[in-house]
Order: C-alpha cells, then sequence, then structure tokens
C-alpha cells in the first residue's frame, strides 16, 4: 500500500470513527465534520490526478451518497450519513468505493438485526420491511386497478426503532479497508 493510499484510509477511517462516536453520543453526523472531509477529498483528487481526479472524487461521493440520500428522503434515514458516505467516496476510488458502500449496507443489516432482536421487536421490524418491499413493488409494477389497499406502516414515526447509522459506517469502513488489504 503506497503512502497516499495510507493517508486516505486513515481520513476516511478517523472521519468515519468520529462520526460513529458523534452519532452514539448526539445522534446526529455534524456538517462541521462531513463538509471539511468531502472538501478536502475533492482537494486531494485535483491534486493527484487533476480535472480527472476532481470528476472522480465527485462520481464516486454521489455513487456512495446515492443510497443514503434515497433512505434519507423516504423518511428512513438521516441526511448527515449520506453526507457522511459522500466525504467518504471523495477519499476512494469508484474499486474501493463499491467495496466500502457494500460493507458499510452489510453492517447496517447486522446492525438493523441486532438492535431488534435486543429490543425485542424483530417481528415489527420484519413485518415493516415487509409491507415496504410490498409498497415499493405494488408503487413499480402494479396498474392502480389492481392495487388491493396501500400498506400501512408497520409502527407509528415516533414509534420507530432506529439505529446510530455512523456505527455502521465505521464498521463497514474497516470491513471494507480489510478486504481490500486482503485481496
Amino acid at each position: 500500500m503506497t503512502e497516499g493510499a495510507v493517508f486516505q484510509w486513515a481520513v476516511v477511517t478517523g472521519a468515519s470513527l468520529t462520526a460513529c462516536v458523534c452519532d452514539l453520543q448526539t445522534r446526529r453526523i455534524p456538517n462541521a465534520l462531513t463538509v471539511p472531509v468531502f472538501a478536502a477529498g475533492l482537494v486531494q483528487g485535483l491534486w493527484t490526478a487533476g480535472a480527472s481526479g476532481l470528476a472522480q472524487a465527485v462520481g464516486v461521493s454521489l455513487v456512495l451518497a446515492i443510497p443514503f440520500i434515497l433512505l434519507f428522503v423516504f423518511g428512513h434515514g438521516g441526511a448527515g450519513d449520506a453526507k457522511l458516505m459522500g466525504a467518504v467516496g471523495a477519499w476512494l476510488g469508484l474499486e474501493q468505493g463499491i467495496i466500502v458502500l457494500c460493507s458499510v449496507l452489510a453492517a447496517g443489516v447486522v446492525l438493523a438485526f441486532a438492535t431488534a432482536i435486543v429490543r425485542k421487536r424483530l417481528k415489527i421490524v420484519l413485518v415493516s420491511i415487509f409491507l415496504t418491499v410490498y409498497g415499493f413493488l405494488v408503487t413499480l409494477f402494479a396498474e392502480k386497478k389492481l392495487r388491493l389497499r396501500e400498506p400501512e406502516p408497520a409502527v407509528d414515526k415516533a414509534d420507530r426503532l432506529t439505529i446510530p447509522y455512523g456505527v455502521a459506517v465505521f464498521a463497514g469502513v474497516c470491513i471494507g479497508g480489510v478486504i481490500i488489504w486482503l485481496w
């Protein structure tokens, strides 16, 4: 691993660890963390590869942030998660970024199920997942006349089981780093 790669991974790991701690303490990932890390990633891309490096940093940021932007838009995630993943993407190339994205998503699923089991709410979570997938599929594929009924949320918004996703981002960055290092 080159010195540049070690520096990139140190920044990404440090930022995700800081976000994890902030998310655990305050349930927020602050802009004061994500914005400078994102901006520094863009500068790093520009510095190391010129305009193409800058374009790659922006592109990978979008690729890593889009799943979390969608979660935010549909009310199941925070904007800080999306901004953090965009900042991580600014530092990593597409190949490493995809590995980290998959690792973060897997860590999020494990964290969500573990939280549901510990809080004795697994049944509610599974019903909510089913209704969300059902509603998505109905919206995509069914004509209005074929809809039986719109799925109702399994739990009230105030009673929704939430997790500090900064933990999943940090775990996924670490897992992704190990995968890349071993690969």
